[in-house]
Parts: C-alpha cells; sequence; structure tokens
C-alpha cells in the first residue's frame, strides 16, 4: 500500500451511533476541513431518522494514532445534542431535506497524537475536466461494517456515475450512481479521480469530491424471485458542504 493510499483512506472512519450506553446502528463518514475549522460528514438520517425512531444522543468514531503504526487507535466520542438541540448542521432545499449532515469537532477534544486527512473546497472543483455520465468513481466505507479490523482502514467499491451529472435527478439534489452497495455505507464519499491534477502523488489532492453517498434505489414494482436489485443508489452533489460548513 503505498503512503497515498493510505492518506486517502485515512479520510474516511466509522461512525457508531449510541444512546446512552447502547450500541445502535454503523455508518461512514469522512473529515471536511473549511477555514482551519474541521466537521465530521455523514448522511442526516445517521443523526436522526423519524420513520425508524432512530435517536442516537452520540457517535462514536476510531481514529488513528501513529503514522507508521496503522494498528494503534483510540475511539472518539462526539455528543450529538446540547441543551437538548441537535449540534448538527443539516440543509434544505425547494425539494425538501437534504440527507447530508455536519457536525463540527472541537479540535481541542481531539487526542494529540490523532491522525487523520481531510477534504476542502479545493476538492470540488474538477480541476478543468469534464465530469460525465459513465466516469468511474470510487466509494470509500465501511459496507455492513466490513473493514480492515487490523489496520483500521475504509474499503473501496468501484462505481460509475449512472445520470445526467449536473443534472438534479428527480428534482432532488443527487445524482445517480451505479455501484454495489450495502447498509453501512451510509455517508461514505463518492470520489472521481482527476486525470490531469497537479499533484500526481499526493492523495486526496488528486482526487474529486462528487457526492456522499446515501441510499440504494430500487422499484416498488421489481419481483425480488425475478429481478435483480437495480444496483443503483443516489449520491447527494458534495458542493452542499459549502453551505453546510459557512
Amino acid at each position: 500500500m503505498t503512503d497515498s493510499d493510505v492518506s486517502l483512506l485515512l479520510t474516511t472512519v466509522r461512525i457508531n451511533t449510541w444512546f446512552g450506553s447502547r450500541s445502535l446502528t454503523s455508518a461512514s463518514g469522512f473529515f471536511y476541513r473549511r477555514e482551519g475549522r474541521l466537521f465530521l460528514v455523514t448522511n442526516r438520517h445517521v443523526f436522526a431518522d423519524v420513520p425508524s425512531e432512530h435517536f442516537p444522543d452520540r457517535i462514536e468514531i476510531a481514529l488513528h494514532t501513529d503514522n507508521k503504526d496503522l494498528t494503534r487507535q483510540v475511539y472518539f466520542s462526539i455528543p450529538l445534542y446540547g441543551s437538548g438541540i441537535g449540534i448538527w448542521r443539516q440543509a434544505t432545499d425547494t425539494s425538501g431535506i437534504v440527507d447530508v449532515a455536519v457536525i463540527e469537532i472541537d479540535r481541542q477534544r481531539l487526542p494529540a497524537a490523532a491522525v487523520l486527512h481531510s477534504f476542502d473546497a479545493s476538492h470540488l472543483e474538477a480541476d478543468g475536466e469534464q465530469v460525465v455520465i459513465g466516469d468511474g468513481l470510487t466509494v470509500l466505507g465501511f459496507p455492513l461494517g466490513f473493514h480492515d479490523t487490523i489496520h483500521h482502514l475504509a474499503v473501496a467499491r468501484g462505481a460509475s456515475i449512472a445520470s445526467a451529472y449536473g443534472v438534479r435527478f428527480q428534482q432532488q439534489g443527487y445524482f445517480l450512481t451505479d455501484a454495489r452497495t450495502h447498509r453501512c455505507s451510509s455517508g461514505s464519499p463518492v470520489l472521481r479521480r482527476r486525470m490531469h491534477t497537479s499533484h500526481p502523488n499526493a492523495s486526496p489532492q488528486s482526487w474529486q469530491l462528487l457526492g456522499i453517498h446515501s441510499t440504494r434505489m430500487d422499484m416498488l414494482t421489481r419481483d425480488p424471485e425475478a429481478d435483480e436489485s437495480l444496483g443503483l443508489n443516489c449520491a447527494w452533489y458534495a458542493d452542499v458542504l459549502e453551505t453546510l460548513t459557512q
């Protein structure tokens, strides 16, 4: 594994949700930095979801503590409420709730030895390249919680853009991806490798952050015995992060 591979994977963490001492669910998330402030990004439904009656009061992530020895980590707890009010940021648009949320991390609370990498506004740019349907993508995350349990690193799944990029699919703030995904992938970064980057060996700088994976898509009319699942997913456009981190 190259140093650039490790740098990219260190942008993404497994999120465990808790209510008190009771473990609830698992998801994926990644770090986003803006003007010296650090945010954890995931789906809004990871923090609160009315249909499933999912209301955790804190989350927990694992942070690496050694650049060379990736087996070393520490768990870091982040409260979701302050004075009874949710402290994450979420957005709405003309079609309703956007399934993306960020929560700011108090950097003074981070372990002094914490090792992590983050995306920023520069990763939202196409760097002069055209993004088109069929482009190859990479989705980093923890499908069904699966990951390298020795080195505590996410895994990557291949994908492609499956709808007109830049067009809001069904007037929603997302585009479609063609990928094999599972539960616990919610909140994964959806990335496109830049072909002509000025940082060819400096990952994650060589990647464009296109979206945030949210959920699998399917047809209510699908016959589960006769038809395979569509294998399509929605990824919310990542430019919403500029609004959420203002």
